[in-house]
């Protein structure tokens, strides 16, 4: 019972972590694109 349990465990937690990954990334890509439009509205 214990082994399923932490199975379980390490496999939320690796889906929780994937999934915060894809979200920073998502983050990141706005902010550039972001500075991007402010580069091009400086010129």
């Amino acid at each position: 019972m214990k082994t399923l349990a932490l199975l379980m465990s390490a496999a939320i937690l690796t889906l929780s972590v994937s999934a915060c990954s894809n979200t920073f990334h998502g983050v990141g890509q706005d902010i550039e694109k972001a500075g991007a439009k402010i580069q091009k509205a400086t010129k």
